[in-house]
């Protein structure tokens, strides 16, 4: 099973309602533009030039407003890494184990300490917040809390899981725990 589409998926979220209104006051300001241009186009009395005018201005309040609201409400994302004191290891499986099975169903069993797991994703980061990414053999077969079911084929691999932040990139420093296993017949 392959989850790299799943994991490009997994790494967009919505920060919020910023974005949504800021592009509704994109396009409310393009309409106010095109009923200022239509109106202000032609030669007509004084209250469609006022309305013009008004629109016009009523347009460049929207665009600026669009510009700046993100920035205001802090929707930006974090350009710098949280940082966690959290710890990751595997219970299940063991280092060295044979599971049986062609292909065997693998159950993962993890143990976190000092960090919770969150089901939301989001720019806002907070630190020792996020979820677990594992990787079998450097793919992405997983995004889930601390339990996990996943095929592998016979032969030898090795079982990657990340704590990362609720953005779905690594905390710094990277919270790892790695093992390998065998399945067998």
């Amino acid at each position: 099973m392959n989850l790299r589409g799943a994991g490009v998926l997994g790494h967009f979220g919505i920060p919020g309602l910023a974005p949504f209104i800021a592009v509704a006051l994109f396009f409310g300001g393009m309409g106010a533009a095109v009923g200022a241009y239509v109106l202000l186009s032609k030669r007509t009395d004084a209250l469609r030039r006022a309305m013009g005018i008004g629109l016009g201005v009523a347009a460049f309040g929207c665009f600026g407003l669009a510009t700046v609201f993100p920035l205001i409400v802090h929707a930006s994302p974090t350009f710098t890494r949280p940082s966690t004191g959290a710890r990751l290891a595997f219970v299940s499986p063991q280092q060295g184990e044979e599971i049986r099975g062609s292909p065997a169903i693998v159950r993962v069993e993890l143990r976190l300490d000092g960090g919770k797991i969150v089901p939301v994703t989001s720019l806002h980061l907070v630190p020792n917040e996020g979820h677990i990414h594992l990787y079998l053999d450097g793919s992405l077969v997983s995004m889930t809390g601390l339990d996990a079911q996943i095929p592998a084929s016979l032969g030898q691999h090795s079982l990657r899981a990340e704590f990362v932040a609720v953005d779905h990139r690594p905390f710094r420093p990277r919270v790892l725990a790695t093992v390998t296993f065998r399945v067998g017949p």
